[in-house]
C-alpha cells in the first residue's frame, strides 16, 4: 500500500503551476460530479472482494462528522448514513466514483452505543481491513477540530504507521470553533503528524456544513483515481 502519484499527469508538465493547480481543482470538481454507484456493505473479512480500482478510505471516532462530510463530498444528502448515535456505521460500504475510484466508508472506532461485542467484531473488522488491502491509496483519518487528537486516534495511526498504510488527517467541524481555537488545534495537530511514518504531511481543514475545505479535499481524492476514461 502506498502513495502515488496521479497518473495521466503528465499532461500537466511545462503549465504554470497555476494552470496546473486549476486543472487539479476541476478534476476533483469533476469527480464528484457522477452519482455515486453503492457496491455493497461487508460486515466480514471474508466478504471482501477486490473490485479492481484504487481506494480510498474514510475513518474516525464516533460522531467525527464522518458521513456528513463524505454526504457534503459527493454533493447528495443520504449516500453516507447520518445519525447522532455514535457507531451507527456498522460495516465497510463500497462506492464506485465514475469507475475510477472506491471510496470507502468505514465504521468508526472509540465510543459506539452497541454491545461489547458487536464493538469487536467492527474493531477487526476495521483493522483487517487496513493491513490487508494492497488497493488502498490513501485512508483519511478524520478528527474533531473541536477536540483534537485522541488516545483512539493515536491508537489509529499507530496501526497505521506499523502496517505502512499511508493516512491523511483531516479536521472536521472546522466552523464550530473560534479562530485562535481552531488555529492551536491545527498547530497541534501538525506537530503530530510530523512525528508520524506514514502520515501524508498535508493536514486538511474541513466543514461539512459551512463548505471549507472541500474543494482542496476534493482534489487531493482525484489525484488518487485512475484517469478519466476517453
Amino acid at each position: 500500500m502506498g502513495d502515488h502519484a496521479p497518473r495521466g499527469a503528465t499532461a500537466l508538465t511545462g503549465a504554470p503551476d497555476s494552470e496546473k493547480a486549476a486543472a487539479l481543482i476541476e478534476a476533483g470538481r469533476l469527480l464528484f460530479t457522477r452519482e455515486p454507484t453503492f457496491l455493497r456493505g461487508v460486515e466480514q473479512l471474508s466478504a471482501l472482494l477486490p473490485f479492481g480500482l484504487p481506494e480510498v478510505a474514510f475513518c474516525g471516532r464516533s460522531n467525527v462528522g464522518k458521513s456528513s462530510l463524505i454526504n457534503a463530498l459527493l454533493g447528495r444528502s443520504g449516500v453516507a448514513r447520518t445519525s447522532n448515535t455514535p457507531g451507527r456505521t456498522q460495516e465497510l460500504n463500497f462506492f464506485d466514483l465514475d469507475g475510477r475510484l472506491i471510496l470507502v466508508d468505514m465504521p468508526g472506532y472509540g465510543f459506539a452505543s452497541a454491545p461489547k461485542e458487536k464493538v469487536e467484531r467492527w474493531t477487526r473488522l476495521v483493522m483487517g481491513y487496513l493491513k490487508g488491502r494492497p488497493v488502498l491509496r490513501r485512508v483519511f483519518l478524520l478528527i474533531d477540530s473541536r477536540h483534537g487528537i485522541k488516545d483512539s486516534d493515536n491508537e489509529a495511526m499507530t496501526l497505521m504507521d506499523r502496517a505502512a498504510v499511508v493516512y491523511q488527517l483531516v479536521l472536521t467541524k472546522a466552523d464550530k470553533n473560534k479562530a485562535a481555537e481552531l488555529d492551536a488545534v491545527i498547530a497541534r495537530t501538525q506537530a503530530a503528524i510530523a512525528k508520524r511514518t506514514a502520515a501524508h504531511p498535508v493536514l486538511m481543514v474541513t466543514s461539512a456544513e459551512k463548505g471549507v475545505g472541500l474543494a482542496e479535499l476534493r482534489t487531493e481524492i482525484a489525484q488518487l483515481a485512475n484517469p478519466e476514461r476517453a
